[in-house]
């Protein structure tokens, strides 16, 4: 039993309202589910069931949450606050994507033959890791949750899943659709609660054999002291990002503007690729600027249900109130603000899209991540000034380059110091394509076959003849 019974009230960021609460597991909630984990894992009740019968099971969770893609986008959009469009495009059609794509991938699991010297047969062969641990933040809860069940799942592990304290409800339903499906008892676990509380619980978990979280640097960190100061346990990060989206004069500028447009402020900026650093060659970027602030002033901001509104809010006032501070600290440092900057109305927590330009590149709002909606326009002249002012800052997530010379194009991209590189386009994801970060935007990979590198510990069997 949990013993304790503090509850944290769930909001609607849209209005304000409170759409439920749920209980605080803490570190005796953890210590229970963990137990549980464990159990099912070592009696083998999942990883040695029939691989064809595994298949069924992650290939059906993805039939289900097309089923209920109108109700999960509905929950998406209540307690997020993004549109019912995001919701549906970025969570729902992603979250069945990946257990689909892992479903398949369940039969790509496998070792290697090694000659070596000596009278011997060697192989290897990829083994779960055992109970696995994944906390998820709540800008994309339900996708999020499925790019660690997934993989997970197909490598035979159980998982104890930590969402946001302001983002449940997406992750029960799904494990509602888990059971649903036929996953035996016990090999999933949600625990609910707040990151120093219950997500600081299962990383510091000596029988948590794994740990996997997305999420912000500063937490990355306390997770790997955490897993240092306990079991040692391997940790993968996708962290943060301050990604840079670069316009060159001769790319397709409509095309640009719009990969600009969307690369930025789609679910309100709350995104960790967010190309939040716009640099535009300086030749074209009064032209290019004019016709960009044409889209942003009409981008309609409101109630995120309907299906006309482009931005719908921001996740919580705590939240508001740290990208309002960002917007005074851009004024402050002498960048310009040429749009938006404020707040909309007093019910729930609605911000103009804002737009900077003059902005120096070492200025607070060049080089932390804002998670919201806040673009930083900065000129450039010359191809090696754009990648300089590119890998000039801590993270290393994802860049975008806009130009018609694909010559130019591959330099770039190979010194842009990535994980994840967009050559005329900005912000495609595929459950098969691996995604992640250098530098201080973590390490390891979600998604592709490289995931499942992620959920599985490498044996090797040397055999004599």
């Amino acid at each position: 039993m949990i013993d304790s019974m503090s509850l944290i009230a769930v909001e609607n960021p849209a209005t304000g309202e409170i759409l439920g609460e749920i209980v605080d597991f803490g570190p005796t909630g953890v210590d229970e589910a963990v137990a549980a984990a464990r159990l099912a894992f070592d009696d083998g009740r999942w990883r040695n069931k029939p691989i064809s019968q595994r298949v069924a099971v992650l290939d059906a969770v993805a039939n289900l949450i097309e089923r209920d893609s109108e109700d999960l986008t509905l929950l998406e959009t209540l307690e997020t606050g993004k549109t019912l469009k995001d919701a549906c495009g970025g969570d729902v059609n992603g979250a069945a994507e990946a257990f689909r794509f892992f479903a398949a991938a369940m039969r790509n699991i496998a070792g290697r033959t090694i000659d070596v010297d000596g009278n011997f047969d060697v192989h290897t062969r990829r083994e779960p890791f055992g109970v696995v641990g994944a906390i998820v933040p709540w800008n994309y809860p339900l996708c999020l949750a499925a790019w660690k069940l997934a993989p997970a799942l197909a490598c035979g592990n159980s998982i104890v899943l930590k969402p946001s304290e302001l983002t449940p409800y997406t992750a029960m339903r799904l494990a509602d659709l888990l059971e649903e499906v036929g996953l035996p008892e016990g090999v999933v676990q949600i625990v609910n609660g707040y990151g120093a509380t219950t997500g600081e619980a299962l990383a510091r978990h000596s029988d948590v054999d794994k740990l996997s979280f997305t999420g912000s640097t500063a937490t990355g960190r306390k997770l790997l002291i955490a897993s240092a100061e306990s079991n040692l346990k391997p940790v993968s990060l996708e962290l943060g990002g301050k990604s840079a989206n670069i316009v060159f004069k001769d790319a397709n500028l409509k095309a640009a503007v719009r990969g600009a447009l969307w690369g930025m402020f789609a679910n309100q900026g709350q995104v960790c690729t967010a190309g939040s650093r716009l640099l535009v060659e300086a030749s074209i970027h009064d032209e290019f600027l004019e016709s960009l602030l044409r889209r942003v002033r009409a981008l309609r901001v409101g109630d995120p249900r309907e299906e006309s509104t482009d931005l719908g809010s921001l996740i919580s006032e705590r939240q508001m109130r740290r990208v309002l501070d960002y917007i005074a600290s851009g004024k402050s440092e002498g960048a310009t603000l040429i749009q938006g900057g404020k707040r909309i109305g007093d019910k729930g927590f609605f911000l103009e899209p804002t737009v900077f330009t003059q902005v120096q590149p070492n200025i607070r709002i060049a080089q932390e991540e804002i998670f919201g909606p806040v673009l930083s326009v900065i000129p450039f002249d010359t191809e090696q000034q754009a990648l300089e002012i590119a890998n000039g800052t801590s993270y290393g997530l994802a860049a975008g380059i806009w130009t018609n010379d694909s010559h130019r194009a591959a330099r770039m991209a190979s010194q842009l110091k990535a994980g994840t590189v967009w050559i005329n386009t900005y912000n495609e994801f595929d459950a098969a394509c691996p995604f992640g970060g250098v530098k201080q935007s973590g390490f390891g990979r979600d998604l592709g076959l490289e995931a499942i590198d992620q959920f599985t510990t490498i044996k090797s069997i040397w055999t004599a003849r």
